[in-house]
Parts: structure tokens; sequence; C-alpha cells
């Protein structure tokens, strides 16, 4: 007869033994991902991707630049540093309990591809969850890597589609170096400029002004070209699942106090150099071209995405650091239960966004100005952290995440605290 802790069995981690600092930090990304998202839900997927928006003036310009030098890029990195934490906590306490663990990951990965599925399918074409899902299964095979390489294995997975979009722009201004070449170019980049412009005008026909099932033929057609970008994106996000598992592997997220040399470069080295860099993109090429390959396009697109990374380590570093003061740590609190409801919270937000904006909707597409964007968020997020507070009082998991736990381990959670 096994004497295992019960908190050592393969259940859900017990709120008690939650890491509260990767709640908060959880919290605070979640504030950062519909801060990115809002412009993507407001007017046309395709053109939330292109950096400052050069038709805007005034506060509608400021808003976009501040949005792009400060968030963008940023949160959907720190989201998938979360990720990897979250691998490596269930890999641990798997261990620990000396139970199997690769089938239980396998059916939270597939769990999550299916709600992944359902959300880029049915409610906003610009999902993360299919493409977390779908890397999230690669990492077991690094699940017995030596935390001593995972860093640089991290580092390595995210430049290397770095490395691949500077040899495209080195071809790109290469082919454009004879008038002759450089005709045949622009006929090609033509071609390409126009698919973009069909898609736009797509997005902006099915969403703006179409029926429910006219949206989600769209949603369908988004999807299919977001998985051909996985070559690009998914290094990125996959170096930043190894880095994620390389701070549980050290214990430098549950107990930050023992790595306070690691915090400090966070905070003080990789936010700093990390803005420089997307401060310098974003002067060079403020506004990014999709149809355009070059090495200047080039070049800002990965100074843009390695600043963002290091800013986005200098972010949990602050955040890390709030924690260990009192006086922070207890206004920071509050951002714990919307990050313990972080999958709920991130559905309900593109739901409440597209019934507002879309034209099934309430039809405010494309008529929020970028200004204004920031105090909507701002009020969603507030709403999110308060029925957060409120349900968790009550019960142990939001609803997504327990049917999200349900699934993963093959029955249905207590959800009612009484009943835990």
């Amino acid at each position: 007869m096994s004497t295992m802790p019960p908190s050592l069995a393969m259940n859900p981690i017990p709120v008690a033994e939650r890491i509260h600092t990767l709640d908060v930090v959880r919290g605070f990304a979640l504030l950062g991902i519909v801060l990115m998202n809002i412009e993507a839900m407001v007017g046309p997927l395709i053109s939330a991707t292109t950096g400052l928006d050069p038709a805007l003036t005034g506060a509608d310009r400021w808003a976009d630049a501040l949005i792009y030098i400060f968030v963008q890029g940023k949160f959907f990195t720190l989201f998938s540093l979360l990720f990897g934490m979250g691998f490596a906590v269930m890999s641990q306490r798997a261990q620990a309990a000396h139970r199997p663990f690769a089938g239980i990951y396998w059916r939270r990965s597939l769990t999550l591809l299916g709600i992944g599925l359902v959300h880029a399918l049915l409610i906003w074409s610009g999902d993360i969850l299919v493409t977390y899902a779908l890397l999230s299964m690669l990492l077991l095979a690094f699940r017995e890597v030596s935390g001593r390489w995972l860093p640089w294995l991290a580092i390595a997975s995210f430049l290397a589609p770095l490395g691949l979009m500077m040899l495209l722009g080195l071809m790109g201004s290469l082919m454009q170096s004879t008038p002759e070449q450089a005709a045949a170019w622009e006929l090609t980049m033509g071609k390409q400029d126009k698919m973009i412009a069909a898609m736009l005008e797509g997005q902006r026909q099915a969403f703006g002004a179409g029926s429910y099932l006219q949206a989600t033929l769209q949603r369908a057609k988004d999807l299919g070209f977001s998985l051909t970008n996985l070559m690009m994106i998914g290094p990125l996000v996959f170096g930043m699942f190894l880095l994620g598992s390389w701070f549980v592997k050290t214990g430098a997220i549950a107990h930050p106090e023992n790595h306070p040399r690691l915090f400090r470069s966070m905070r003080w080295l990789a936010l700093p150099v990390g803005l420089a860099m997307v401060l310098t993109s974003f002067v060079r090429h403020p506004t990014q071209d999709p149809a355009e390959i070059s090495l200047t396009a080039s070049t800002a697109f990965c100074l843009s995405m390695a600043g963002s990374a290091l800013m986005c380590l200098g972010y949990a570093g602050w955040v890390v650091r709030g924690m260990q003061s009192p006086a922070w740590a207890a206004k920071l609190a509050w951002l714990a239960p919307a990050g313990r409801m972080a999958l709920t919270n991130y559905l309900m937000q593109s739901l409440v966004c597209t019934l507002v904006f879309y034209g099934y909707g309430l039809g405010y597409f494309e008529q929020l100005p970028r200004a204004w964007q920031i105090p909507f968020v701002l009020a969603l997020f507030c709403v999110q952290v308060l029925l957060s507070r409120w349900w968790l009082r009550r019960f142990r998991f939001g609803p997504m995440e327990w049917l999200w736990r349900s699934l993963t381990y093959l029955k249905p959670q207590p959800m009612r605290l009484r009943s835990a």
C-alpha cells in the first residue's frame, strides 16, 4: 500500500502548494496579452502585426507607438516562459510522486489543442493555444536535459529563426542590387502584397460586416495561414518554453531570494538592453511591411524580437522584486486570482471583444480609436480581476481550468472549495 502523501499524487496542484509569485506574474502577463491583442480585435488581425500605423495621428499615434515599444512581442514571450515553467512544475511533481508523466502530459497537450482549435475557429483568429499545444508535445523530449544546458538550448532555439530572417533579408537585398533584378523582385513582391491585401480585405468584410458563418470561414483560413508561420514563430516560443523549465529546475522562480544576482541582471541589464534594441528597431523601421524582404527590414524585426524577449525577462524580474516587498506584494497579490484563471480569462477576453466589435455582435469594428483601446482594456481587465477573486472564493478552479484538468486526469475534479 502506498504511503505517498496525497499532495504528491498526480492531481492538480493544491492551492496551498501553488507558487504564488508565478500566479502573480501570470496575471500581469494576462494584462499585457489583452493590451497586445485588442488592436487585432477592433480591426483586421493582419493589420495589427505591422508595427506603427503610419495613418495614425495625435493621441492615437502615441498610443500605437507606446504599445508597440512596451507591449507588442513582450507578453506572448512572457506567457511562453510561464508555460515552460508549468511544464517543469508538473514534471517535478510526477518525479517526486514516482508516477508516470508522459500519458498525463499528452492528454494535457491534446486537451489544450482541442480548446485552442475551438477558440481559433469559433471565437478569434489570433489564438496562441494551438501553437502552445503543438509545441508542448516536444517538451517531453527535453524533460531529462540538465538545467546546465537548458539556457543554451533556449538561446539557440530562439536565435535560429532570427538568423534565418537575417539570411532572407540579405538575399532580398542582393536580389535588388541591379535595376533589372530590382524590377523582377518588385514584381514578385507585388504578388505577395496583393495576397496580403486580399487577406486584409477578407478579414475586414468577414469580421466587420459578415455573419457568424462568414466569420467562422474566415477564421479557418486565418488558422491555416498562421500554421504556415510555425517555422518562424515556433522556435521563438519553444526557446522560451525551455528557459521557463530552467527557471523551475534551478529553483529560481520558487525561491527567488536565493538567486538575487539573476533577478538583478534581469531588472537592470536585460530590461534596459532590450528596450534599447526595441527603440533602435522602432527608429530605423517603425512600420513593418509583411511584403518587404530586405536586410533593413530583417534587422529591425530581429532587433525587435530579441529586445522583446529581454524586456519580458526584465518585466518578470521587476514583478518578482515587487513580491519581495511587503508593500508591493499586497498590491500585486490582486493579480494572482486572474493568473490562476488565466485560460478562462484569456478566452473570455476574446469572447467579450469579438462580441463587442464584430459585425455579428454589437458591430463596433474599426470604430474604437487606438488611444481609447487602452482604457477599454484596463476596464475589462479590472472586471476580470474582480470576477476572478469572487469566483475563487467559492471554487477551486476557473471553469476552463476545471475542464482542462478534468480531461487531463480523466476524472471530474472537485469544483467547490467545501468539497475539495
